[in-house]
């Protein structure tokens, strides 16, 4: 039986913690977080406010991250120091360089499995696209289109003042909320030759992270991409994720695939499985990337999502914003 351990209690952790509990292979044993007042909801593990005395009195398996993002990075390096194989919450770290580090410890510790979260990938509509894709019944892909549009109050970052502080986060709207469509748009499209990107804040909440960004992406392959995401939209709509094809076309909105044909006869193909409640929107797959992870880890494998796998989507982001900044074409290869 894995024993298992889980690094910060905030919002995400609600999700992890019962897929976890709901894995008759796996043992929740320890978790920690610097509210101790959290200590009571946790009666039959062992609470810790310090990562590192834990990782020191445990014997542990794995360890879930889900701590604020300039965390990701020296939690990491304390887990894969101390042989223990990391389930990491997206994004991999601040950006492309402090990525770049975990990708050195990954290197360095090959024993130890790094998994980042990047569960979209594994949502039914996204699979199925994907074989669609390979099938090549519609052609070559020549154009790919990521949509989020979202709503974040002030209230959301006024209760956590570091998702809207640069120094913490990282970024805002591209990190936080869309970086899980830009992972799909490079998985899609392969190799980035150049991106074009704009950031901006539409809202005036007085962070130093951006609410709205946009990029034009030009694939190796000859493909375009339109990226759009924002957090000041009227509510949570559905993200849209299209992708054009000589001879036809693929979506997915309201977590349904749907084909469309060169003559515009529309058919659905699959929907995702959902979450309860008001947060729908996240889909429902981190169960199911958790519990992959964990037959990884049994089973010595290793098709799980990597840290070079996720390092794709940082050099994104990282390109946008130096694309804003001097308001430039930025060419990949500086990147990959």
């Amino acid at each position: 039986m894995l024993k298992v351990a889980v690094i910060g209690l905030g919002d995400i952790s609600k999700i992890h913690i019962p897929a976890i509990k709901e894995n008759s292979n796996v043992a929740l044993v320890a978790v920690c977080d610097t509210n101790t007042n959290l200590k009571e909801s946790f009666p039959d593990v062992h609470f810790y406010h310090d990562y590192h005395e834990m990782l020191e009195k445990e014997e542990l398996d794995c360890v879930h991250i889900c701590l604020p993002h300039h965390l990701h990075y020296p939690a990491t390096k304390a887990c894969v120091e101390k042989g223990v194989h990391v389930l990491l919450e997206k994004p991999l770290a601040r950006n492309a360089e402090e990525g770049m580090f975990i990708a050195e410890l990954e290197e360095q510790h090959k024993e130890v499995k790094i998994c980042v979260a990047f569960q979209n990938r594994l949502n039914e509509s996204f699979e199925m696209l994907q074989e669609l894709i390979q099938s090549e019944e519609y052609g070559k892909v020549t154009g790919i289109k990521g949509l989020v549009t979202w709503f974040r109050p002030k209230e959301y970052y006024d209760v956590k003042p570091w998702r809207g502080t640069f120094k913490l986060a990282g970024g805002g709207v591209m990190i936080n909320q869309a970086i899980h469509t830009l992972d799909q748009m490079q998985l899609v499209g392969g190799p980035i030759k150049t991106i074009r990107g704009s950031i901006d804040n539409l809202v005036d909440y007085g962070y130093d992270v951006e609410d709205t960004a946009t990029a034009n992406i030009q694939f190796a392959n000859g493909a375009t991409g339109l990226f759009f995401a924002t957090v000041t939209n009227a509510t949570n709509s559905s993200v849209e994720f299209q992708v054009i094809l000589e001879k036809g076309k693929l979506t997915i909105k309201d977590s349904i695939l749907t084909k469309t044909n060169e003559d515009g006869i529309k058919e659905r193909v699959v929907e995702d499985s959902k979450l309860p409640g008001s947060k729908f929107y996240y889909g429902a797959s981190h169960s199911k990337l958790i519990h992959h992870f964990y037959n990884c880890i049994e089973n010595d494998t290793d098709d799980y999502i990597h840290v070079k796998d996720a390092q794709k989507s940082m050099e994104m982001i990282s390109a946008i914003r130096r694309s804003s900044e001097i308001k430039k074409t930025i060419k990949m290869e500086v990147y990959q």
